[in-house]
């Protein structure tokens, strides 16, 4: 059983190298000239970029292969007041150079759209937009030269008082979604509204990937026992030409459990990996959700490392036999 460990979008080691610079809408709206800040919302767009390159071979020089980009890669993209401009096309260079990275050292990335991307939502409105949305992180996959296996992570979204209602909204959207998103869409369980057990049932419904976050499954477990559920959810990668992806994170502190502490209590993650081995031996894939990112996947990989049974491949690589 072969394990490897990523992080999400930024860097502690690294000195600026925000992948998120930002311009707000009202420091863009004081440009009189309105080009000029439309030029200059592309060149944070290719700083991101190329920050976001330079966070990626800092990850893998430490054995670190598993990456999510931010969702805030290009200031304003999508807003009514940059429509019509290009951003995609004046950046295309920065995109193929983070995209061929990728590719020469096999590392597996993906996007988690931000939470008002609502496939289910009852606003027609706000479903034309996420659905907008979701094009635009598919296309940046695209242009990058990155293939299915690019995925996006999203929430079934809100319960609006009524889940089985909103379960089958999501199905009856599903089919709005173009062939080309739908490829690339994976559902993750959260901590307050569908358990595992539910967001299992709605991507078996449509065959989606699940992406099973352990501390949700913690917070919000349902009445199904995970054993019961862990080949369900992991056969859903049969075809996808990917190993199973979880979440792991540690909770704050009681008073805020729902909240991400700084790093990753070993003891958060090594039962799981003990069920999953009993149950259904696979490969995984692990994305350390923490406040201190890179250097919480670091850590825990240190911690992995002094655990009988695992043996380190690189960094953030273990192959685990308990």
């Amino acid at each position: 059983m072969k394990i490897r460990l990523g992080f999400v979008a930024m860097s502690v080691h690294l000195k600026n190298t925000s992948p998120s610079q930002t311009m707000t809408v009202t420091n863009f709206q004081k440009f009189i000239d309105r080009e000029a800040g439309l030029r200059k919302l592309t060149r944070i767009g290719a700083s991101n970029l190329q920050n976001s390159l330079r966070v990626l071979r800092h990850a893998h020089a430490h054995g670190l292969h598993v990456y999510r980009f931010t969702s805030k890669l290009i200031p304003l993209l999508g807003h009514e007041l940059t429509a019509d401009w290009d951003f995609f096309g004046k950046m295309l260079p920065e995109f193929e150079e983070v995209g061929t990275y990728i590719k020469q050292k096999q590392m597996r990335v993906s996007f988690h759209p931000d939470h008002f991307t609502l496939i289910n939502s009852k606003s027609e409105e706000v479903i034309e937009k996420s659905i907008l949305d979701l094009e635009r992180h598919v296309h940046i996959f695209e242009l990058m030269g990155l293939d299915e296996r690019a995925k996006l992570v999203m929430h079934v979204g809100g319960s609006y008082k009524d889940k089985a209602e909103s379960l089958a909204r999501f199905a009856a959207n599903w089919p709005r979604l173009p062939e080309r998103v739908q490829k690339r869409v994976t559902l993750e369980n959260d901590d307050k509204s569908y358990t595992a057990a539910e967001t299992l049932s709605l991507c078996e419904q449509l065959n989606i990937p699940m992406v099973l976050d352990i501390h949700h499954h913690r917070c919000n477990p349902g009445h199904e026992e995970l054993r019961d559920l862990l080949p369900r959810i992991f056969r859903l990668w049969d075809d996808t030409g990917l190993v199973p992806k979880i979440h792991v994170s540690s909770p704050k502190d009681e008073a805020k459990p729902l909240h991400h502490a700084d790093y990753i209590a070993p003891e958060d993650l090594l039962p799981f990996l003990k069920l999953v081995h009993e149950v259904c031996p696979t490969d995984l894939d692990i994305m350390v959700e923490a406040k201190q990112k890179d250097d919480a996947a670091m850590r825990l990989a240190d911690d992995l490392s002094q655990i009988p049974g695992m043996t380190r491949i690189d960094g953030g690589t273990f192959t685990y036999q308990p």
